[in-house]
């Protein structure tokens, strides 16, 4: 792994916290839906980041740009939800919101930098 590829450490980054917030879920709160939910799309970020790296060209590496934007949208949508549910307290949700808007920022960013170019 590059050490300088911002995108993904934090991507990788964000899914072991998903993946930490997942376990706790379900072994002390219960709750086995919402948190699969969260599961699925939030390490589905860092996969897509790490498919669009070894893309064999342009707009393959576009594409999976595109769907990893998609899933961190996702998992902005469950950890909200987990939130407002009272699943998650405030503080450990804006964490997560701030890793995923982070996440956002840099994917649109790119994102935009390969449709200007």
């Amino acid at each position: 792994m590059k050490k300088d590829n911002i995108i993904q450490l934090k991507s990788y980054a964000f899914s072991i916290r998903v993946v930490t917030l997942y376990k706790y879920l379900i072994k002390e709160k219960k709750e086995f839906v919402l948190s699969k939910q969260l599961l699925r799309s939030g390490t589905s970020i860092g996969a897509n980041i790490e498919e669009a790296i070894g893309g064999q060209s342009r707009k393959d590496f576009y594409a999976k740009l595109t769907i990893a934007y998609k899933e961190a949208r996702e998992s902005h949508y469950w950890i909200r939800l987990l939130r407002d549910t009272d699943y998650l307290n405030e503080s450990e949700a804006k964490e997560l919101i701030n890793d995923v808007e982070e996440l956002l920022k840099i994917i649109g960013t790119i994102q935009k930098t390969i449709r200007n170019s």
